[in-house]
């Protein structure tokens, strides 16, 4: 029973924060550009190790939607590499989750996010070590 008070408190917290985010124009509005184009630009580091089997793993399920890099797409998702997906406001276990049953429409104005099947929890880990990667390289931590 108090599970279901937590998770709506927190929904609320992230409701207040992702107005404010908004209103202060932190957010790019989605649409604005040519749809598929990037959102975001970005510097893309060398990448090693975890960072880099990431890569490929996130090439294959999640660029359809989020874009090369991660950069996002208007009119189709929001990039990662961005300031509302710092470790701090979506830990490593929001990507689990979000891969595993999806995610309601909240930051952004693209729609629901479905889960993403054929990702075991090894894969996610290795996508959220190369964006991890790829935020830290661009001032996000």
């Amino acid at each position: 029973m108090k599970r279901p008070i937590i998770l709506i408190g927190l929904g609320a917290v992230a409701a207040v924060a992702a107005l404010s985010f908004y209103q202060r124009g932190a957010l790019p509005a989605a649409g604005k550009e040519a749809a598929g184009s990037a959102i975001v630009a970005i510097e893309v580091p060398p990448l090693e190790g975890d960072a880099l089997i990431g890569k490929r793993a996130f090439e294959n399920a999640c660029a359809s939607c989020h874009g090369k890099n991660a950069v996002g797409q208007n009119g189709v998702a929001p990039p990662l590499v961005h300031k509302i997906y710092e470790p701090g406001h979506h830990g490593d276990a929001s990507f689990q989750a979000a891969v595993a049953y999806g995610v309601r429409s909240h930051h952004w104005r693209f729609g629901d996010m479905p889960p993403v099947d054929g990702l075991t929890e090894g894969d996610v880990a290795m996508i959220v070590a190369y964006i991890r990667t790829l935020q830290r390289a661009n001032g996000i931590e």
